[in-house]
């Protein structure tokens, strides 16, 4: 298929699913237009002997840089013409195009193709008419009582334990010395660590030899220690090692009664802490039930309308999430990427699938729909609309919040076309 962009000609082949093969020809005034400009830019830019910067013939630049010349046109050409063929033919691509089989001469039209992916145009057929069960159980009391043991311990007041050795849920201030490559000229530096006995913050060989001493008190130890520390459970072997126990301290818990409660803020008494408690997890379990509903939606109508991703739209999605870091085994990062991948897939397809019935029924948010957000957010934040609005665009959130609204209308939408029980 053959269109035409403005001084372009462009056909468009589909060799696969995803794959656009685009050919465009450019005309060969346009060519001598840019070959103009970039005489006039190089110009700005040369000296030569018995002219002024800026002031070199034309016809002076071609003879001496004509080869640059035409090439710095060229390659300017074939890029501006492939975005404006991306933007006449409203591809969106989802992986590096590769520009082949150039076709210029002097004078001439220049011919070239691209080969891309794009973003898959997948069709839904069924988008409702399903059975969809809504999960949410009442909060319980055990569950308030766990988040108040919580606040007690972000709360507790540390006293300093000289008397006895360490338990759990004492920190010990601790300093280690590796003592295995340690010699009289060079000895090893110990290393300071603060270290609640019981959470997992050492490694269990290390911790059974802290709890073994009193604040103050020191020695040495032999430790099993795994090979490979990204391996806790592999293979393990003995290390000496110095610890030194600087400091030792206990929580001490206030009781669990009404002044407790106002201590954490705007509340009368601990029934009404409890209250507000029940009340943040109830919201919480509601938000988990609306992401159950939502998820069972959309599987569904994947289900329904079965689709692929493109291998490459995956990979792109893993890059971004999990980068490559200076110092990373590229192998471990290649089989961690793997294992996500059925998770990348089933995150893109569902995106996907929102943003195709968001385009089918015309649910984008509307302006108005936007301000309506925007005021929302300012008044729950007690601070300026203009304000709320500059910090979303520094941070780059308008888009997010774009999409934010964009899925609620679209799962509204879809839920009224479904069966919630």
């Amino acid at each position: 298929m053959a269109t035409e962009a403005p001084e372009l000609t462009v056909n468009v082949e589909k060799p696969g699913a995803w794959a656009r093969r685009l050919t465009i020809t450019v005309p060969a005034d346009r060519i001598a237009r840019e070959k103009k400009d970039a005489v006039q830019r190089l110009s700005k830019r040369v000296k030569l002997p018995g002219f002024r910067q800026g002031h070199v013939p034309s016809a002076v630049m071609e003879r001496k840089f004509g080869p640059a010349i035409e090439q710095e046109a060229v390659e300017k050409v074939i890029n501006d013409a492939y975005r404006e063929a991306l933007e006449s033919e409203g591809l969106q691509p989802i992986s590096q195009a590769s520009v082949e089989n150039v076709n210029y001469e002097p004078g001439s039209d220049l011919k070239f193709d691209v080969e891309l992916e794009v973003r898959p145009e997948i069709e839904l057929e069924r988008i409702g008419g399903f059975t969809v069960l809504r999960e949410q159980s009442p909060v319980a009391d055990q569950q308030v009582d766990e988040v108040l043991q919580r606040l007690r311990d972000e709360n507790a007041a540390w006293r300093t334990k000289e008397d006895s050795t360490p338990v759990a849920g004492d920190m010990a201030t601790v300093e280690i010395t590796p003592l295995d490559d340690a010699t009289e000229a060079e000895p090893s530096k110990p290393r300071r660590y603060e270290i609640v006995i019981g959470e997992g913050q050492a490694l269990q060989a290390v911790e059974d030899a802290i709890i073994t001493l009193k604040m103050g008190e020191s020695a040495e130890f032999e430790v099993d220690l795994p090979e490979n520390p990204e391996e806790p459970a592999g293979p393990t072997k003995p290390h000496r090692m110095h610890i030194n126990v600087v400091e030792l301290k206990t929580p001490e818990y206030a009781p669990l009664d009404d002044e407790f409660a106002k201590s954490l803020g705007d509340f009368d008494s601990l029934a009404v802490l409890r209250e507000r408690i029940a009340e943040d997890l109830g919201r919480e379990t509601e938000k988990e039930a609306e992401r159950g509903v939502r998820m069972q939606i959309v599987q569904q109508i994947i289900d329904a309308n079965p689709f692929e991703v493109p291998q490459s739209m995956v990979r792109g999605y893993l890059d971004q999430m999990m980068p490559t870091r200076e110092g990373a085994d590229p192998a471990k990062l290649e089989e961690l990427r793997m294992q996500m991948w059925p998770m990348a897939e089933t995150a893109l397809k569902r995106s996907m699938v929102v943003d195709r019935i968001a385009e089918m029924e015309a649910l984008r948010p509307t302006a108005a729909e936007m301000d309506a957000r925007i005021d929302d957010m300012a008044e729950r934040m007690g601070r300026p609309r203009g304000e709320v609005i500059a910090q979303l665009r520094k941070a780059g959130r308008l888009v997010e919040l774009e999409q934010e609204i964009t899925e609620e209308k679209v799962f509204d939408y879809l839920k009224s076309l479904s069966d919630i029980q």
